[in-house]
């Protein structure tokens, strides 16, 4: 699990990276397709996390 929090910090960095930058050129985040797809490489490894944490509560 340490692993995967690893790997959620470095997209969460990477994504307010490219969120810095998109403001910096005048974009909307909503209307960053970089920014969206990061956005959702992080929803998918926080789902990853919480599936693992639940089924840890199982056993």
């Amino acid at each position: 699990m340490n692993r995967l929090l690893a790997q959620l910090e470095a997209e969460r960095r990477r994504l307010n990276e490219l969120g810095i930058e998109s403001l910096e050129k005048g974009i909307p985040l909503a209307e960053n397709e970089a920014v969206q797809a990061q956005s959702r490489t992080i929803d998918q490894l926080i789902v990853r996390l919480h599936e693992k944490n639940a089924g840890r509560g199982q056993h």
